[in-house]
C-alpha cells in the first residue's frame, strides 16, 4: 500500500498539472482539437464548440490530411474522406483518439487498423434512417409510374400519356435485403402504401421482424423469387460484394424492380445492365455505385433505370441528426466515456 507521503506527492503533481491546463478546460472537460474534413451540419459544429473544443473545418485532400492528422485528437467525416490505413497510422503516431462517421456506413474508414492502434471508430446509425427510407420509396414510385420519363417527355413538348401506364405499389410484395434501422423504416412506409413486406437478414431474429410486420425468409433466393420490388439495405463487405449478381438477377420476376440506396458494390452493375437490356428485369433505381463519383457507364444508355447521386442521407433533417449524434459520440470518447455506437470494438487492441 502506498505511503501517505507518496499519495501527497501524486496529489501535488496532479494539482499542478490541472492548473497548468486550466485555460484549456471548459465545463469540466479538457478542450480537444477536432478536425472535420467533410461538410457537416452547423448544429454539430456548434455542439462541439459549445463544449469548449477547438474545431477545424477543412476539406483536405488525402496528402494534406496525411500531413496534418497527427496533431488532432479527433477526426469527423462523412463519405468523401477516406480514413485509410496510412491516415490512421499517422493519427496514431500523434494524438488521434477517435474517428467519427456522420452516418451509418464506415467502409471509408479502416476500422480494423484503427482498432489495432487503439483508435475508436464511432458512427451515427440512426441519423439518416428516415431520409434514406423516404428516398427508397421515392425511387419505387418513380419506377412504378415512369416519373422520369414523363418529366423528360413533357420538357420535350411531348404528350405520351398512353405510353406511361404504370403499376401501383398497393398489394405488391417488397423484399428487403437487410432489415436494420433503414430497412425497418422502409417497411413501415411501404405498409402505408398497402404493400406486403418480406425480408432477409441473418442477424435479426424472426420474432423481432414479425413485430415490424416483416415476414422473415431464410434465404436470399426466396426474397428475389417472391418480391415485386427488391430493396437493398446492407453494408458493402467482402461477404456482401455482388450479393445481387447474375444468378440472383436471373431468379427475379421479369416484372420486378430493383432499388439500391444502400452501398455500391453490392450489385454487379454489368450483370444488372444485361438483365435490364434483355428485359429480364423491368427496372432499377440506383443511388449508390461501385465507383463514385459515378460518371461513365453502359447503364446510362438504358431507359428503364433511374439514378441519383448517393443522396439518400442528404436532407437538412438527416444531416442535423447524423452530425449531432456523431459529435455526441466523439465527445463521449474524448471525455473518457464509452460511446453508444462504437463500431470497431471487436478490433480494439
Amino acid at each position: 500500500m502506498p505511503s501517505i507521503q507518496a499519495l501527497i506527492s501524486v496529489w501535488i503533481i496532479w494539482h499542478k498539472l490541472f492548473y497548468s491546463m486550466k485555460d484549456t478546460l471548459h465545463g469540466g472537460y479538457l478542450s480537444m482539437k477536432i478536425l472535420i474534413t467533410d461538410k457537416m451540419a452547423d448544429e454539430a459544429i456548434e455542439l462541439l464548440k459549445d463544449a469548449g473544443h477547438d474545431v477545424t473545418y477543412d476539406e483536405m485532400d488525402h496528402n494534406t490530411l496525411l500531413k496534418s492528422i497527427a496533431k488532432y485528437d479527433a477526426l469527423m467525416v462523412r463519405s468523401r474522406t477516406k480514413a485509410t490505413e496510412d491516415i490512421v497510422q499517422k493519427g496514431a503516431e500523434g494524438s488521434l483518439q477517435v474517428i467519427g462517421r456522420a452516418g451509418i456506413g464506415v467502409d471509408n474508414i479502416d476500422i480494423k487498423k484503427a482498432g489495432s492502434l487503439g483508435i475508436k471508430v464511432v458512427n451515427a446509425p440512426t441519423g439518416a434512417t428516415i431520409s434514406v427510407a423516404e428516398l427508397t420509396i421515392g425511387h419505387m414510385l418513380s419506377l412504378s409510374r415512369f416519373l422520369t420519363k414523363a418529366d423528360k417527355s413533357m420538357n420535350n413538348g411531348e404528350w405520351i400519356k398512353k405510353q406511361l401506364k404504370g403499376t401501383e405499389l398497393h398489394g405488391k410484395t417488397l423484399g428487403l435485403v437487410g432489415c436494420g434501422n433503414i430497412g425497418q423504416k422502409t417497411a413501415e412506409l411501404a405498409r402505408a402504401f398497402g404493400m406486403n413486406v418480406i425480408g432477409f437478414d441473418p442477424f435479426i431474429a424472426e420474432e423481432l421482424l414479425a413485430k415490424q410486420h416483416i415476414t422473415k425468409k431464410a434465404t436470399l433466393e426466396e426474397i428475389v423469387k417472391a418480391a415485386d420490388i427488391i430493396s437493398l439495405h446492407l453494408p458493402h463487405t467482402e461477404k456482401t460484394h455482388y450479393i445481387i449478381d447474375e444468378n440472383m438477377l436471373s431468379l427475379m420476376k421479369p416484372s420486378a424492380l430493383l432499388v439500391n440506396c444502400a452501398r455500391g458494390g453490392t450489385v454487379d452493375e454489368s450483370a444488372l445492365y444485361n438483365a435490364l437490356k434483355n428485359d429480364k428485369l423491368a427496372g432499377a433505381a440506383l443511388d449508390v455505385f461501385e465507383h463514385e463519383p459515378f460518371k461513365e457507364s453502359k447503364l446510362t444508355s438504358l431507359e428503364n433505370i433511374v439514378f441519383s447521386p448517393h443522396m439518400g442521407a442528404n436532407t437538412k433533417e438527416g444531416q442535423i441528426r447524423a452530425g449531432t449524434v456523431c459529435a455526441e459520440q466523439v465527445m463521449k470518447v474524448l471525455n473518457g466515456e464509452t460511446p453508444d455506437h462504437w463500431v470497431n470494438k471487436a478490433f480494439m487492441n
